[in-house]
């Protein structure tokens, strides 16, 4: 007697613990992003992980700052809607840890004309203009720099302003424009250099009208898939990852942004 209840408890406990399995893999993931084009990738990899058999729940946010957060607390699984040097930047004012797990999507900036159309045919004293806010304004410099239109100081980075250029040998003239702006600026200067978020809205296109854009590995082109340290080796995340890198997305994001968006991996 004693016997078979030991055997019905043993049978109770495996049966338990598949039971526990199960739950844990159909466990809905978490994953946070953006409002707009990074919420709709995140859509078209949760229905990819869908016919995976994962469940995804896409977590939307206004502002930049709650869906790291809620990663941070463990109120979000993973998101996706930044890149390395935000990432970095948040962890610094935090005291988190929150890492990459891999590339997502490419948001080029470009330098854009409806005056010319490659960046060698600038006239000299050409009007171009740039952001006027600190951090996009030293992006614009440094895609300027890439270009070949002038040189700044060294080691300045990001943070490279007006005042830190070394040489303009076309004697450019620029113009800060705040950035939602500068699409409607193009009538009136020669070029302006643009985010790709405001090209989207504006629909500019950038096969058309972009005579210059920045490397594919420019740091804050390459958007992220972020998760905790703890769990960047979580194999259900990296069968997401594998579904945000995979070829239905890459087919996505041509079908859906037409080029203004492009795969990253």
């Amino acid at each position: 007697m004693k016997i078979k209840q030991l055997g019905v408890s043993l049978a109770s406990l495996l049966v338990a613990v598949l039971l526990s399995g199960c739950a844990e893999e159909n466990e809905t993931i978490k994953i946070g992003a953006t409002v707009g084009p990074h919420a709709q990738v995140v859509e078209s990899v949760a229905k990819q992980a869908k016919e995976e058999g994962i469940d995804v729940e896409v977590v939307e946010f206004s502002d930049y700052i709650s869906p790291n957060a809620g990663l941070a607390d463990g109120s979000l699984d993973l998101n996706s809607y930044q890149h390395q040097p935000f990432l970095d930047n948040f962890n610094q004012n935090h005291d988190s840890e929150l890492v990459s797990i891999g590339r997502s999507i490419l948001m080029r900036m470009g330098i854009y004309s409806d005056k010319v159309d490659n960046i060698e045919a600038l006239a000299t004293g050409a009007q171009i203009a740039i952001p006027n806010d600190p951090t996009n304004a030293g992006r614009a410099l440094l895609l300027l720099e890439d270009a070949g239109l002038i040189t700044l100081a060294d080691n300045v980075g990001f943070k490279a302003t007006l005042q830190d250029v070394q040489s303009n040998p076309k004697q450019l003239e620029f113009v800060e424009v705040e950035a939602a702006q500068l699409p409607r600026s193009l009538q009136d200067v020669d070029a302006a250099a643009i985010t790709m978020n405001y090209v989207m809205s504006s629909g500019l296109d950038p096969s058309e009208q972009g005579i210059f854009l920045e490397s594919k590995n420019a740091p804050l082109a390459v958007m992220v898939v972020a998760a905790r340290k703890d769990d960047q080796d979580n194999p259900t995340y990296q069968r997401l990852l594998a579904l945000f890198q995979s070829d239905n997305t890459r087919q996505f994001l041509q079908d859906t942004f037409n080029g203004t968006i492009e795969p990253a991996f």
